[in-house]
């Protein structure tokens, strides 16, 4: 990985692959050489504005090309940013955006049609642009910040490799997001772990078949000079047909949707000869999706496993040994343990107990919170239970806490019953996940009926309109009570077998 660990600042790698390849494309349909200028710009008119060093600038996460310039443009500048998931409903965004204290926002539009509801609850929110190719009435774009900044020269940034580079969101078990503190170093050497891993040069075509634009997938590109493929959208073929036009040799999806991918009877006939290897992450794959695929594409498929802590990865999928099932061995400068549930005594090959991990990628800490506390000794305990095996690989097979994944994104069943007590019909409930064949799990509720009940489907209706998709309620389930141990704590364990036994019956 040569000199990448030794962790220059994140503008510094858009730096690097313009000097080594200005003309080649970068994003979409920018070079790397009108991204470097595009992000300069940007930096320009932030400066312009007066945000600079420690400022908080909030940033959407959109498969865009403008995602790019935003974030280079925001550590240009020597700002933060704040990486906001644009699917995020009224009172998940009101949440990040207080909680990181952003003075400027860029918004999606479907995003500043949620912020609009919520805006006189975010009085350090000074300045709203609008991030894309819409229009809304009285909002500037970044295009248009872009275009009226001043022809300067954007002084460098008094800053290190371990200053903040960004925040990024993540759920707890009890519901609300924290704000993870992630270094210049942090990401930088996280980029080169995986694009050693993924086996990535200058060569290579990454196609991103995702929801979002995860920052992990851009700076793993620019730290080799690659060239991305945007995808948005969740047309399968399409994207396969992308891939194959323009010449993808890593095709980075969801499990959900390679697992549907899977499925589709026109498997057969999709050929992608460029390709080199499918990859995940985030939630399990199934293993009979990855073995098909696999078989299909002539390559392999491998899922990874990581935490927005870990800048996010710590362990990633052998290409040339992969293991399915496994999410692979640790990144290079990664240490993982699995440590007994009750004692904390690190285990052996095969037994199962907590993942718990260490290295440079291992966040600054939470923020406004004591880095010391969340910490000990160095290690992030990461809440997810599993075993390696004699090679190292890891495999991981529960979890502790009560969140689960749905389409790789995080749920908080808290959050959900929240909601679900807002409505006069419910007395009383309880969240859970059930697996499902295609999302990993997906949420369904038990209730417990009020004097004015209501029926599943206006339940179910109640809560899904007022969050996003992968916090949508699948099924509503009623009874007498819900049950609880002495000191109040609802038996999710129990109450999923039961639910389970249920609907299998």
């Amino acid at each position: 990985m040569g000199a990448l660990p030794g962790g220059p600042r994140v503008e510094q790698l858009l730096e690097r692959a313009v000097g080594t390849a200005p003309g080649r494309l970068a994003v979409a349909s920018l070079t790397y050489a009108e991204l470097d200028r595009a992000s300069t710009r940007f930096a320009l008119a932030l400066r312009a504005m007066g945000i600079g060093r420690g400022d908080v600038v909030a940033l959407p996460m959109a498969l865009d090309r403008r995602f790019a310039i935003g974030f280079f443009g925001i550590a240009k500048a020597g700002a933060v940013s704040a990486l906001v998931n644009p699917l995020l409903r009224e009172e998940a965004l009101a949440h990040v955006l207080a909680l990181c204290a952003a003075r400027t926002a860029f918004v999606t539009e479907g995003q500043h049609r949620v912020l609009a509801v919520v805006r006189d609850r975010l009085p350090a929110l000074e300045n709203i642009f609008l991030l894309g190719d819409g229009a809304v009435t009285g909002l500037s774009s970044m295009d248009d910040l872009m275009a009226a900044a001043p022809e300067t020269v954007l002084p460098e940034p008094a800053a290190g490799p371990d200053d903040l580079a960004c925040l990024q969101f993540t759920s707890g078990t009890t519901g609300p997001a924290k704000a993870v503190r992630l270094s210049h170093r942090n990401l930088t050497v996280n980029a080169a772990q995986t694009a050693w891993c993924h086996r990535l040069s200058a060569d290579s075509v990454l196609v991103n078949h995702l929801p979002t634009f995860h920052l992990m997938h851009l700076t793993i590109g620019v730290t080799v000079a690659a060239r991305h493929v945007l995808c948005p959208g969740d047309d399968l073929l399409g994207a396969i047909a992308t891939a194959r036009a323009e010449g993808g040799t890593h095709f980075y999806s969801l499990p959900v949707r390679l697992a549907r991918l899977a499925a589709r009877p026109e498997l057969p006939t999709l050929r992608v000869p460029s390709l080199q290897a499918i990859l995940s992450g985030g939630s399990a794959m199934p293993p009979s999706a990855t073995d098909t695929l696999s078989a299909a594409f002539g390559v392999p498929v491998v899922q990874g496993f990581g935490l927005a802590e870990t800048a996010p990865s710590t362990h990633l999928g052998s290409l040339d040994r992969p293991k399915t099932g496994s999410s692979g061995p640790p990144v290079p400068g990664t240490f993982a343990r699995v440590v007994d549930l009750d004692t904390g005594v690190p285990l052996g090959p095969g037994a199962n107990g907590e993942i718990q991990v260490r290295g440079p990628q291992l966040m600054l800490g939470y923020l406004g919170r004591d880095a010391a506390e969340d910490l000990p000794g160095g290690w992030l305990a990461t809440g997810d239970v599993g075993h390696h095996d004699e090679d190292g690989y890891l495999f991981v097979v529960d979890r502790i806490k009560d969140v689960f994944k749905c389409d790789n994104w995080l749920v908080t069943p808290s959050e959900i019953e929240k909601v679900l007590l807002r409505h006069p019909g419910v007395a009383d409930c309880v969240v859970l996940d059930l697996p499902h064949e295609f999302s990993g799990a997906v949420a369904h509720a038990v209730v417990v009926p009020s004097a004015e009940p209501a029926t599943a489907g206006e339940l179910a209706t109640f809560v899904n309109t007022r969050l996003p998709y992968y916090e949508h309620l699948h099924g509503v389930h009623f009874a007498d009570s819900v049950h609880r141990s002495p000191t109040g704590k609802v038996q999710r364990r129990d109450l999923r077998e039961q639910l389970m036994a249920k609907t299998r019956s």
